[in-house]
This record gives structure tokens, sequence and C-alpha cells, in this order.
């Protein structure tokens, strides 16, 4: 009798080395979802950042959001790399502009330490030198990268839809 028992309780004891092919694969696949979805709530809340950045005017913050080689290529202006050109771009944007807008997500996309959304924006723009206050519409792609404190705007790229 002990024979018999012996297998069984060895089992539970060491219960992860019990586990079959197709349970290491469900356990590990429910491990990756659980990783993508938690990934996925992080970048939305890089991106509700990025938004209240841009309604703030606050171009520290928005610069803080990007990888240290990070891009930021505006629609009809020259792309600006890394932190300190990124930084020049949206002080230059914001003493021109306010912006109130709303972004949308419409997808995120991981791959490992990559990830990529798609994203829309509306609301409206307030052009300082005017006073005038224009609607604002806008589709855009950010490419994400995974550094050691977490994720961060890689690539940023818009245009207007109006």
């Amino acid at each position: 009798m002990k024979k018999r028992i012996m297998p069984f309780v060895l089992c539970f004891v060491f219960l992860p080395g019990c586990q079959t092919e197709k349970e290491n694969a469900i356990s590990n696949n429910v491990k990756s979802e659980n990783m993508e979805k938690q990934a996925k709530i992080e970048l939305g809340k890089l991106l509700m950042e990025y938004e209240q950045a841009l309604n703030s005017s606050d171009a520290g913050k928005a610069t803080g959001l990007y990888a240290r080689n990070g891009m930021f290529m505006p629609s009809g202006a020259p792309t600006a790399i890394g932190l300190e050109h990124i930084k020049e771009a949206y002080d230059f944007v914001f003493s021109n502009i306010q912006l109130n807008i709303e972004f949308s997500i419409e997808e995120i996309t991981l791959e490992h330490d990559l990830a990529y959304a798609v994203t829309g924006s509306r609301g409206t723009t307030l052009i300082r030198a005017t006073g005038e206050t224009i609607p604002e519409e806008n589709r855009e792609l950010f490419i994400f990268e995974k550094e050691e404190k977490g994720w961060k705007i890689a690539r940023y790229m818009f245009n207007k839809t109006r």
C-alpha cells in the first residue's frame, strides 16, 4: 500500500514537477495573458499621462514619457530625436498652441519589450497668437519600448484627420 500512495504524496509535495506538458502550456499561457493584460493597462495609463501633459502644455512631463532615444514626428514639422530635441519641440509647440484633447485608444499590440498603439484624438486647439479656438482631430501611432523603469514612448507620429 505504501508503494502505491508514495508517488501521489510525492506528486503533491513536488506538484510543479508533476504537471503534464499540457498543464504547463496552459499555465504558461495564463501567465503570458496576465502579463500582456498588465502591460496594456500600463500603456493605457502612459497614454493618459501623455494626454494630461499635452492638455497642461507641460513640455517637461511630455518629454519625460519618452525613451532616451525617442522620436517625436509631428505632422508638418521636423523630427525631434533624443530627449533634448523633443523637449525643444514641445516647448515650441506649447508656446504657439494650447490643446484640449481626449485620446481614444483603438488598438494596443505587444511583442516582448516593444508595443504599438493606434489612437485617435479629438478636441480643440487654442491658437495663442490670435486667441482663436479651432477643432482638433488627429490619428496617432505610438511605438513603445520597455526600459528598466517601465514603458516609454519610443516613436510618436500623428497627422490631422480634418
